[in-house]
């Protein structure tokens, strides 16, 4: 009997993510949590907590519930999933000329109510911005919703000069690792 992997997610990233790999959730079901860091949260424990309370807010007994949050990290400063314009070129200023890093958590809660917690840390070196580059970006509205304020899966690609770590986790999920975690909990397609 196949087990149902449900997905706590809204994105259509993770779910193209997963398919790369040949999984394909039964359901996907966002979780609707407060993503407010808590006070001095620092960005990688965020990462974690909020990748656990998704998956708790939807698990139900019987089936496995993947969830994961993409968090991007400047020293201890948790930088906002962008939604205007000022926010995003305040990240991109931040970021400009400087080693960051982009935290994705993920958890898996098996059928049995077992829970795996585990984090994609990946260091992404942005090029120093100019001003026009930056507002060029601004343009484009990939930034909207996006941690950190930008999608490296589009035009500010151009603007990494190196990345260690996981590419897919900066998209928003670590793929190895998601693999890695259903093997070990028992899961198959």
């Amino acid at each position: 009997m196949t087990v149902s992997l449900v997905l706590a997610s809204a994105s259509p990233r993770r779910k193209s993510l997963l398919a790369q790999i040949g999984i394909m959730p039964d359901v996907i079901t966002p979780s609707d949590i407060d993503e407010t860091p808590a006070g001095e949260e620092l960005p990688r424990p965020h990462a974690l907590r909020l990748a656990e309370q998704k998956a708790l807010a939807v698990h139900v007994a019987g089936q496995f519930t993947l969830s994961a949050d993409t968090v991007v990290g400047v020293g201890r400063r948790i930088l906002p999933k962008t939604t205007d314009e000022a926010a995003a070129r305040a990240c991109l200023q931040l970021m400009s000329g400087r080693t960051h890093h982009v935290y994705t958590g993920v958890c898996l809660i098996g059928p049995d109510g077992a829970k795996s917690v585990k984090v994609s840390d990946t260091k992404v070196k942005v090029k120093r911005l100019t001003d026009g580059e930056i507002e060029r970006y601004i343009a484009t509205k990939e930034w909207d919703g996006k941690a950190g304020g930008y999608a490296i899966q589009g035009q500010f690609e151009a603007y990494i000069s190196s990345i260690q770590g996981s590419y897919s986790g900066v998209v928003g999920l670590p793929l190895h690792t998601v693999q890695n975690m259903l093997s070990g909990m028992g899961y198959s397609k």
